[in-house]
């Protein structure tokens, strides 16, 4: 029995299994904590196997977590299907339940192989399923869409924010049935390619502001995070910066956050959910490779040799293996509108008011 975090430490299940939630999110219902994500216990970095299905865990203390098994899963005998997990990358499932249909509805990011990446959008009356298959192969606003969150307002409306692969993050509006876009979007942090795009987009709201925290596009490799903060849900969004306190790798304390979730009971508790997705390349100096990552997607000063020398830095490591990937939680701290994320060896909900 855990009775507090400790974040970037092997994390495990009640039943002493590593917990497989990655690139997910914390929802609450009925006063119980659902956590949800990637299935990544066959993602050993040696097979084509990407993601294993959504796997899903409860909690009534956010310590220690019940393996609820996989709610979506995947369908290896489908070479079609965007759940097969040797044909596609499914990442990033966000689940938003719709008060107004009564069905809890799931997006997940799915990359093809020829780098188009598309959206699966699935629904279920419950939120351990099961779920049924609504839309495959979507393209929202017919574009090509990246990392991604989900959001719902007070009067139930929903809002999807996305990264538009190596451009610009899009807000864009849902429709009633939260399974498609309306048309209507907005634009924002635009950039002319990787390391800077934002991805990996994470929103919260804290006494009427909203806050996007993103990451850099640098794969598997962790990179600065930049929080930034807006008065409405489209904007316009001004940047505060990092809010990582004291991280001298600049790599988000070797993380990169999948979702940000207030803590039911208490007065300010926002956690900063994050997956250290290479644990064991910690030692890798992100101006190393946050420079091939430019020097790649670069159109002004491209270099065919940027993955190259990517690859012979890494010799000998494997930056697949993302079965033995852990999680960084930490808890946010506000000074007036800036959002700070300190790093705690070990912290406990119960030292908040």
């Amino acid at each position: 029995m855990y009775d507090a975090f400790h974040p970037g430490q092997i994390w495990l299940d009640t039943e002493g299994k590593r917990i497989h939630a990655h690139g997910g999110s914390v929802i609450y219902i009925d006063g119980t904590y659902y956590w949800y994500g990637e299935n990544k216990e066959k993602t050993t970095g040696d097979n084509d196997i990407w993601t294993w299905g959504v796997r899903c865990y409860a909690s009534k203390d956010l310590y220690n977590w019940e393996d609820k098994g996989l709610i979506i899963e995947p369908e290896p005998d489908k070479p079609e299907s965007s759940l097969c997990p040797t044909s596609v990358m499914l990442d990033r499932p966000h689940i938003i339940y719709n008060r107004m249909t009564g069905k809890y509805v799931c997006w997940m990011k799915i990359m093809h192989k020829d780098g188009v990446q598309t959206e699966t959008v699935m629904t279920a009356d419950n939120i351990l399923g099961p779920y049924e298959m609504v839309k495959e192969g979507l393209r929202p606003l017919g574009m090509s869409a990246g990392d991604f969150d989900l959001a719902v307002a007070p009067d139930g409306k929903a809002y999807y924010y996305f990264e538009r692969v190596h451009s610009e993050t899009i807000c864009a509006d849902l429709t009633d049935d939260y399974t498609g876009v309306t048309g209507y979007y907005s634009t924002h942090f635009p950039h002319l390619c990787p390391p800077d795009v934002r991805e990996a987009t994470a929103h919260f709201c804290r006494k009427g502001k909203h806050y996007l925290i993103t990451s850099g596009t640098t794969d598997y490799f962790p990179n600065p995070s930049e929080a930034a903060v807006a008065d409405t849900w489209h904007g316009p969004f001004t940047v505060l910066g990092n809010p990582h306190v004291g991280d001298a790798s600049n790599t988000s304390f070797h993380s990169q956050i999948s979702c940000v979730f207030k803590v039911e009971g208490k007065k300010d508790l926002y956690i900063a959910c994050a997956d250290r997705w290479l644990p064991e390349l910690q030692h890798l100096e992100y101006e190393m490779y946050g420079r091939l990552f430019r020097e790649h997607f670069d159109p002004n000063h491209h270099s065919d040799n940027a993955m190259k020398e990517m690859a012979a830095y890494l010799k000998g490591h494997s930056f697949r293996n993302t079965s033995i990937a852990d999680y960084v939680w930490l808890p946010l701290r506000f000074d007036g509108e800036m959002v700070y994320i300190d790093w705690h060896d070990k912290w406990k909900i119960e030292d908040y008011e």
